[in-house]
C-alpha cells in the first residue's frame, strides 16, 4: 500500500485539537484522503466511527463541528476518521448526481474496505464495531454504506439526508437490516422533508423519498410494523424555533431503526443536541450480535 501523503498538523487554527494526522490510500485506482486526529490515547479493539462531509465540503471542514464528540474519544476507546470525498463529491446511490465522483464510478467500498485495514493493521480497531455518519451528502453515503456493506458496516447515520426513490438509485442493495438513525428537519429546503426532487449547487441529483419513507424502508427491512415509539427530547435551546419528536423502532432480537423529526429544522444542525454526539449514543448502546 502506497501513501502519498502523511503529515502530522497542529490544529488550532481549525479545531481546537492538538494534532491531525492525514493520509491516503489507493483505492479503486484513485488515491483517497483522510484524517484522523493522532490517537495516542485509544486501546486496542477500539470502535472506528467515519464521520462523512456534504456535497462540496471535506473532512477537514466537518471537523468544525466535531469537537464534543472528539473530547470523548479517548474516554469511549473511540478512534474518529473524517474520509474526504472524490473531488469533494461521494459516488453515493443518486443515479442522476453530476459530481466527478458518480460519473466515474468511484468505487467508495474499496476506498471504506481499505480504510478499515489501513486501521486494523495501525492501531488494532474492532472490526465487528466499525460505523458510519454524515451530513447531507455524507448521510447519502452513509445510506450507501448501509445498503450495500452490511456487516462490515454495524450501524449507520443520516443527518439531513433522505435516500433516493427507486427510479433515481442506482446502487444494488442486500436488502439486510441494520440499525439506522434519521435526523432530519421539517423545513429543509434541499433535503425535502416530504420527499421530490433535490437540488445541488442548482443541479438535480434526482429524487428523494419522504423522510417517513426513508425510515419506514429501513424499519421494514427490519421486521417491523405497526406504529413506533414517540417520544419528545428536552427543548435545550429555546432560541432556534425548533423542536425534536423522536419516533423508534426497537424490539429484542432486531436492530433499531430511529427518527429524530426536527419541528422547524432546515438544512443544518439543531441547537437541542450536538448531533455527533447523539448519533455516537445511539450507535455505542446497539448490540453486537449479527442482523
Amino acid at each position: 500500500m502506497k501513501h502519498i501523503i502523511l503529515s502530522l498538523l497542529l490544529l488550532n487554527s481549525l479545531t481546537g485539537f492538538s494534532q491531525l494526522i492525514s493520509d491516503s490510500i489507493q483505492a479503486g485506482g484513485y488515491y483517497r484522503s483522510f484524517h484522523f486526529n493522532n490517537p495516542a490515547g485509544s486501546k486496542k479493539g477500539a470502535s472506528l466511527l467515519f464521520i462523512m462531509h456534504g456535497s462540496g465540503g471535506s473532512g477537514k471542514q466537518i471537523m468544525q463541528r466535531t469537537a464534543a464528540i472528539e473530547s470523548m474519544a479517548t474516554k469511549e476507546n473511540l478512534l474518529i476518521v473524517y474520509p474526504d470525498g472524490y473531488q469533494h463529491y461521494w459516488n453515493e446511490c443518486r443515479k442522476f448526481s453530476t459530481a466527478v465522483a458518480n460519473t466515474a464510478d468511484v468505487d467508495e467500498q474499496a476506498f471504506f474496505r481499505g480504510m478499515i485495514r489501513y486501521f486494523q493493521q495501525r492501531f488494532n480497531i474492532d472490526t465487528t464495531k466499525v460505523f458510519a455518519t454524515g451530513f447531507s451528502g455524507g448521510g447519502h453515503m452513509a445510506y450507501k454504506l448501509g445498503l450495500t456493506m452490511p456487516g462490515t458496516i454495524r450501524a449507520i447515520a443520516a443527518v439531513v439526508a433522505n435516500m433516493p426513490d427507486d427510479a433515481s438509485s442506482d446502487c444494488l442493495p442486500a436488502s439486510k437490516a441494520l440499525p439506522v438513525l434519521i435526523i432530519n428537519g421539517t423545513l429543509d429546503p434541499t433535503n425535502p422533508y416530504n420527499g421530490g426532487e433535490m437540488f445541488v449547487n442548482n443541479a438535480s441529483f434526482g429524487v428523494v423519498r419522504s423522510t417517513e419513507g426513508s425510515f419506514a424502508y429501513w424499519a421494514k427491512l427490519a421486521g417491523y410494523n405497526g406504529q413506533p415509539i414517540k417520544a419528545d427530547l428536552p427543548n435545550t435551546d429555546t432560541t432556534d424555533q425548533r423542536t425534536i419528536e423522536s419516533y423508534t423502532y426497537q424490539q429484542k432480537g432486531k436492530p433499531e431503526i430511529c427518527l429524530l423529526k426536527v419541528v422547524g429544522g432546515k438544512h443544518d444542525y439543531p441547537g437541542d443536541i450536538d448531533v455527533w454526539v447523539y448519533v455516537w449514543g445511539f450507535f455505542k448502546r446497539q448490540p453486537s450480535f449479527k442482523f
